[in-house]
């Protein structure tokens, strides 16, 4: 995994604005249905190559595929996985109950439950992606790319559990399947980014509305054990970890606060840590790492671009929110990236414009480069 030894570097959380033709493959469908149209896989590959070439063009560092062929950065694994035929059950989150005049216009998303052992239904599918990926890279010229993967524990905060007597029966299972995807993954030279919202999340949850802090800590100790589990045998150095508390505009009251979790997700056997850090909510978490000192070998990631609104940040701004982690956590030990992903579900109406998410990409660059001016006296 990349360092910022001579400048600082610049990634984001994977997924990217889609084009309109595949919004008409992906939007509103299972992962399954994707790819039923005879055109869908030379559509798919022209997306991938368009998403690489833009990141190129726009200065950033660490790309990503931008998920172009999935419907959702957690919904594509009923592709991959058994067991996801049960009815479609609604996420029931604290705040929709603290906050229902704020959520009346906004239906909870639903997803397929668990209703049956989960295996891994094959290789193909997560050759297929990789495949793509090479080719729109070939020449890209970039030292390093990333792919992002969902974690045992987002599976089941996305899928509720109708089949395993236990939830740690159930992340685990979810765990044996998915580490053939991020053996694959690795295995194909890229660094894998594990998508685990739900360590933060789960918080928020209705399960979670009457029960302590140190009985969700339980469970987010229970989930970090799924994932080492699902990483064995892997280079902690080829993966990074993304939490997030949700990348969506609700008023995020209920989020637990980093410092509460911090000490379990450094458990993780992942050099890249990737966290938020440019949403009002969370914009002041940087001083977690002055208390909670990051672990040497360890690399962080943070969000100095917000991903939920229209509003394009200054440069001088994100290099100020750069020099604010670089100050705690060392400058080559940091990487500049946006909150979380620009189409983390595929849908025709973003949240924020494929213009502007692109802007906000390029003001992150510039960003870097001028935190880089004042970090390392050079461009």
């Amino acid at each position: 995994m990349q360092r910022s030894t001579q400048r600082v570097l610049t990634s984001h959380a994977g997924s990217l604005p889609r084009p309109p033709e595949i919004l008409d493959l992906v939007e509103g469908r299972d992962q399954r249905d994707v790819r039923s149209r005879p055109e869908a896989d030379a559509v798919i590959q022209q997306a991938v190559n368009a998403a690489v070439q833009r990141q190129v063009e726009v200065g950033i560092d660490v790309p990503s595929d931008g998920e172009m062929g999935r419907v959702g950065f957690s919904a594509y694994v009923t592709e991959r996985l058994t067991g996801f035929d049960g009815p479609r059950r609604p996420m029931e989150q604290v705040e929709r109950s603290w906050y229902p005049e704020v959520f009346a216009n906004a239906p909870a998303p639903g997803f397929p439950s668990c209703n049956g052992p989960i295996s891994w239904r094959g290789p193909e599918f997560i050759q297929r992606d990789i495949a793509a990926f090479r080719a729109a890279l070939l020449d890209a010229q970039v030292p390093e790319a990333f792919m992002p993967a969902v974690s045992p524990g987002q599976i089941w905060l996305n899928f509720r559990n109708e089949h395993y007597a236990s939830d740690e029966e159930y992340v685990f299972a979810a765990a044996e399947a998915l580490a053939n995807e991020y053996r694959a993954i690795v295995d194909a030279g890229f660094i894998l980014q594990l998508d685990d919202p739900g360590l933060a999340m789960g918080w928020n949850q209705a399960d979670f509305a009457s029960r302590t802090l140190d009985e969700y800590r339980t469970l987010v100790a229970q989930h970090i054990d799924a994932i080492n589990y699902a990483l064995r045998g892997i280079p902690a150095d080829r993966v990074r970890l993304h939490v997030c508390w949700g990348n969506a505009e609700w008023p995020h009251t209920r989020d637990v606060p980093l410092a509460e979790i911090i000490q379990n997700l450094y458990e993780v056997k992942a050099d890249g840590l990737y966290v938020e850090g440019a949403n009002p909510r969370h914009e002041h978490e940087w001083r977690v790492f002055v208390d909670h000192r990051l672990p040497a070998g360890k690399v962080l990631l943070a969000g100095v671009i917000d991903t939920v609104t229209n509003l394009v940040e200054h440069p001088d701004l994100v290099a100020e929110r750069i020099a604010r982690f670089a100050s705690v956590v060392g400058r080559e030990n940091f990487i500049a990236a946006t909150d979380c992903g620009f189409g983390t579900t595929a849908r025709s109406q973003p949240r924020v414009h494929p213009t502007v998410a692109w802007l906000k990409l390029g003001s992150l660059v510039d960003g870097a480069r001028r935190a880089t001016r004042a970090l390392f006296g050079s461009v």
